[in-house]
């Protein structure tokens, strides 16, 4: 069984272009894809960062779901998620790393804003991961055929940059210059 990839990559042309099974769509203006390092998610966290320290000692087997002080203890992991710190090392790297859309900004020409997470499911059917695990992707111009929750490669400019959504707080922003 052949399996067909779609690439959806940039260039300068702006135009649709077939090659054997890939097909690259025009998504901005910025030569030279090949020079993006593929990343791992694990890299956007910084390896001192443990965002369950502060709760370890709780003993939340012992409390109902709707316990004040588990309500709470909920409330403190999810401003803690949020305030995920960035890896200073990734700001400004030129990147290709893998994840699902969670899209933000869709018309009938396509999709030009999205964020980009690890796994599937993440924003939409599940409570958001930290901040450190979200990328709010941009595009310069929109892509057709990319839907909700879609496997994809993304290469761009990784870069520190706080941002809130109604899916979820994203602690960094791409400019996204292609989306595999």
């Amino acid at each position: 069984m052949m399996k067909r990839r779609f690439i959806l990559a940039i260039t300068l042309t702006g135009t649709l272009t077939t090659v054997g099974n890939v097909a690259t769509r025009a998504v901005a203006a910025s030569p030279g894809i090949a020079t993006y390092r593929e990343a791992q998610w694990e890299e956007l966290v910084p390896k001192e960062w443990d965002p369950t320290k502060r709760f370890r000692n709780s003993k939340l087997g012992m409390f109902s779901d709707s316990d004040p002080r588990v309500l709470q203890m909920m409330r403190e992991m999810r401003e803690t998620w949020d305030n995920a710190p960035t890896n200073s090392a990734m700001d400004g790297a030129a990147i290709k790393l893998p994840g699902y859309v969670v899209p933000l900004d869709e018309t009938s020409a396509g999709m030009k804003e999205f964020l980009l997470v690890p796994y599937f499911g993440a924003c939409i059917h599940t409570p958001p991961p930290p901040s450190n695990q979200i990328i709010h992707v941009r595009l310069q111009a929109p892509v057709r055929g990319v839907r909700a929750m879609d496997p994809v490669w993304v290469s761009g400019s990784l870069h520190a940059q706080r941002s809130d959504s109604s899916m979820g707080m994203s602690s960094y922003a791409m400019s996204g210059v292609a989306v595999e």
